[in-house]
């Protein structure tokens, strides 16, 4: 057995997909502890795996370094007796808590030349191991070692009080056909399918009597509510309405799911939703969905992916050009229910 602190990513998205690390540490030491550091708004998502045993609050903002401050926060974990931390992030900051704790080995790849910082600092091969998942897992693995596939797909837990509660706090009925659309991205207005057209497909399902909700954080209400108004109210508009517990919770009883590359995405993917995962400035060779049951729109233009915040070009062709009914065939071939055409 042995006492892991992982330093969690970023993103929510990318969370989700260290849970294969943290299912193949265990696998490797069964009865382990894993510690998981992470800011707040991951404390939700980290929270449904059963790897976790604690979710310890990382309060230090992106690009802060308050040297100070992290050389009290590595001192205080000191004393918890870690045998191993692995720092997901690639910063240099990342790395400086478990160096101040004295954590005997210190795992994560070179990153932002972080030697001596990390004591088992490894070079990642990008062409050998395209996904973040395997990057993840790969380190888990004594170095030199190579990646064990398949890997486990995520899997997170739900909350039935949490879940009863909310549904009837938001008046809700899970109990006939629901799409639940995601149209936020916290990266950017490139990752976005643009307005116009989620509202045109929540027409096309409400006119055979689904129900559509919109959910996303407080960021998403503008977004929400302008879906909402070119449907002409058609849709049960969630945004900002929830935290991220509930929204997992939420996610678990609709029947499909339409997404942007996002943090939701994955969780609708852990949660082996039926769903359309919609890409177009990132690259899903890099973070699909994992699940059998999610499909992927990619139109694969020349000038994709670019991985920028905005479209570089002005024209935002690889998501304006992905229309409607494309979404909605996709999906179909998924759930088996076909709303009709408008």
């Amino acid at each position: 057995m042995a006492k892991y602190f992982v330093v969690a990513p970023s993103w929510i998205g990318d969370t989700v997909l260290a849970q294969a690390l943290f299912r193949r540490l265990l696998e490797r030491n069964p009865g382990s502890t894993i510690d998981v550091f992470a800011s707040r708004s991951l404390a939700p998502v980290l929270r449904r795996m059963a790897e976790v045993d604690e979710v310890i609050d990382n309060p230090f903002g992106h690009g802060e370094l308050s040297l100070a401050h992290r050389w009290r926060s590595g001192r205080a974990m000191k004393q918890r007796g870690y045998d191993q931390a692995i720092v997901l992030p690639n910063s240099l900051k990342s790395a400086l808590v478990p160096f101040f704790a004295g954590i005997p080995r210190r795992t994560g790849f070179v990153g932002e030349s972080r030697y001596g910082l990390l004591n088992d600092a490894r070079k990642l091969n990008e062409a050998a191991l395209p996904l973040m998942v395997e990057r993840y897992a790969l380190l888990a693995e004594p170095a030199g070692t190579p990646l064990v596939r398949p890997l486990p797909k995520p899997r997170l837990r739900i909350d039935p009080r949490l879940l009863l509660a909310t549904v009837a706090m938001l008046d809700l009925d899970p109990g006939q056909p629901v799409v639940a659309f995601c149209p936020g991205a916290e990266y950017g207005p490139a990752k976005q399918w643009p307005k116009e057209q989620f509202a045109a497909l929540a027409k096309t399902y409400a006119a055979t009597g689904w129900e559509v909700w919109l959910l996303g954080s407080k960021n998403d209400i503008p977004i929400g509510a302008e879906i909402n108004r070119l449907s002409g109210d058609l849709c049960r508009d969630l945004t900002g309405q929830t935290d991220l517990a509930q929204v997992i919770d939420l996610l678990s009883c609709v029947t499909a799911v339409v997404s942007n590359d996002s943090g939701l995405m994955h969780i609708a993917a852990a949660l082996d939703k039926p769903m359309a995962a919609l890409y177009g400035s990132s690259s899903p060779l890099h973070t699909p969905p994992l699940s059998d049951r999610a499909r992927v729109i990619y139109l694969h233009l020349d000038c994709s992916p670019c991985y920028q915040r905005e479209c570089p070009l002005g024209h935002f062709n690889c998501m304006r050009q992905m229309a409607p009914e494309l979404v909605r065939q996709t999906l179909q071939d998924v759930v088996g229910r076909r709303p009709a055409r408008v």
